[in-house]
């Protein structure tokens, strides 16, 4: 009978490698068991077939940055939208071509929050240099926002949602906004604040009904259903 022993163990002695050098290897996916992918050193083996794929490499994971598209109803703390960030809610089409990866879900941390009782794109990184571009420019950072709204709203009244408004005592920046459709306003701002929108619309006598981020800067959402996520882009930046 044999010994069960740690898969980091076992890939050591026989490739043989340090320690460390299998479980990067590990880590990164490129080992199997009994065919199946294993990304945990410390997964027990004994006996099985173990394989190292042949274009193994012990470069470090590069840190990648998520976009998910969160439904309206779900919870505004940051731990509420990252528990929909699992294997199984990965959008079927994803374009990025990265391999997913456990370590991929670790150390994500969300910046740039949504309007509240908004639906749309937020952001989940392990990148330090996204982090940092999504924290130090957030003030400059467009966002662009659908919102569905009930109302009259007069050519003065939408020249002022562009300019002219205040919030939170400040004077708001001048913004882009148009229609899209009878019922549809499209807001392109910069330094979003939470409940901002929302005051902008019910200052000139609108009432929200219905709110989306589909851009953060140069980064779209696109077709990105509600309730899934993908990676962004290797050649997105904001």
């Amino acid at each position: 009978m044999t010994v069960p022993v740690r898969l980091a163990k076992y890939l050591a002695s026989t490739l043989p490698c340090s320690r460390r050098d299998a479980e990067l290897y590990i880590a990164g996916g490129w080992v199997k068991v009994d065919g199946q992918v294993v990304e945990e050193p410390q997964f027990m083996v004994a006996g099985q077939l173990i394989e190292l794929h042949p274009e193994a490499s012990l470069t470090p994971l590069k840190p990648v940055t998520i976009l998910l598209h969160q439904p309206a109803d779900t919870a505004i703390n940051p731990s509420a939208a990252l528990q929909l960030i699992r294997a199984e809610t990965r959008v079927a089409n994803d374009p990025s071509g990265i391999t997913m990866l456990k370590q991929h879900f670790l150390r994500l941390t969300q910046h740039i929050p949504l309007e509240r009782n908004a639906s749309g794109m937020v952001i989940f990184t392990q990148d330090w240099r996204a982090a940092r571009m999504l924290t130090d420019e957030a003030a400059t950072l467009e966002q662009e926002y659908t919102v569905e709204v009930a109302g009259e709203l007069p050519p003065e009244k939408l020249k002022l949602l562009k300019h002219g408004l205040t919030y939170q005592g400040r004077a708001l920046p001048a913004g882009k906004v148009s229609w899209q459709s009878e019922t549809r306003l499209r807001f392109a701002l910069k330094g979003v604040l939470p409940g901002q929108i929302a005051h902008m619309c019910q200052s000139v006598g609108l009432q929200v009904l219905a709110m989306k981020r589909i851009r953060i800067g140069r980064v779209s959402m696109g077709k990105l259903p509600s309730g899934l996520w993908s990676y962004l882009m290797p050649h997105e930046n904001f």
